[in-house]
């Protein structure tokens, strides 16, 4: 679905900054993002993702409309390569569910 729409296959990165933007409530700057608020969106990714399994719970929006996450267990994986086939797995779902 990303790559038809988007002309090309994107990396776990790419896919994580658009989970994050999606996230994100406040306004999307017309300039471009900052390397930090780029990580953040990614970080917001991941914890919406992994709040499909109890891992995270949104807390809220600050004013500026970033979500806020509590790590409410711990993830139980032992090395990169599980962390990634969880992610993947997670990000599967997400999409389906929109």
């Amino acid at each position: 679905m990303l790559t038809e729409r988007f002309g090309k296959t994107p990396n776990m990165e790419a896919i994580l900054f658009l989970i994050g933007l999606n996230e994100y409530r406040g306004r999307i700057p017309r300039i471009k993002f900052s390397k930090e608020q780029k990580q953040d969106l990614m970080h917001v990714a991941v914890c919406s993702l992994l709040s499909q399994s109890g891992f995270y719970e949104l807390e809220g929006y600050d004013e500026e409309g970033w979500p806020h996450y509590k790590e409410s267990d711990t993830v139980k994986t032992t090395s990169m390569e599980e962390q990634e086939v969880l992610l993947k797995e997670h990000i599967l779902n997400y999409f389906e569910m929109s």
